[in-house]
């Protein structure tokens, strides 16, 4: 399950932070790109994978750098091939939201809450400890009392 942090001072030191997850897309994760990308492109751009490096958009029906991946998308596939890093919320959608949150490994940070409707179970991480929680009313509860 996916872990949530919602203040820095609570990611442990040995973890690298991500904030910025188009430029860290573009400079690493893009290296790796392989089959496991294919379906997360589809379902978030609705765009497909047709090179390594190459998106065809359904939306422009032209063919694309993979640069030009949405954010939300590039958060992603962070994510996926980085799952001991943990990466900023903040510039995902509701559609990137949901498939992180079905995430069975990960870490990820947002000071505010960003929670789909279709959560899964998820751990969230603070001063006081960890726990698992898999209700959305208790996630937002968490994020708006949890000091």
């Amino acid at each position: 399950m996916i872990t949530i942090f919602k203040d820095k001072k609570d990611i442990p030191g040995d973890m690298e932070y991500v904030e910025l997850n188009d430029l860290f897309f573009n400079q690493n994760t893009v290296s790796f790109i392989d089959k496991q990308a294919e379906e997360i492109i589809e379902i978030l751009d609705n765009s497909k994978l047709i090179s390594k490096y190459k998106i065809y958009s359904r939306f422009d029906e032209i063919t694309l750098d993979i640069d030009r991946l949405s954010t939300g998308c590039k958060t992603v596939l962070n994510i996926l091939y980085y799952p001991d890093k943990v990466f900023c919320l903040k510039e995902c959608g509701n559609n990137a939201l949901e498939v992180i949150y079905h995430f069975e490994t990960g870490f990820v940070f947002s000071e505010y809450a960003l929670i789909p409707f279709t959560m899964d179970t998820v751990a969230v991480q603070s001063r006081s400890g960890k726990k698992v929680i898999s209700d959305y009313e208790e996630l937002k509860e968490w994020w708006n009392i949890e000091k």
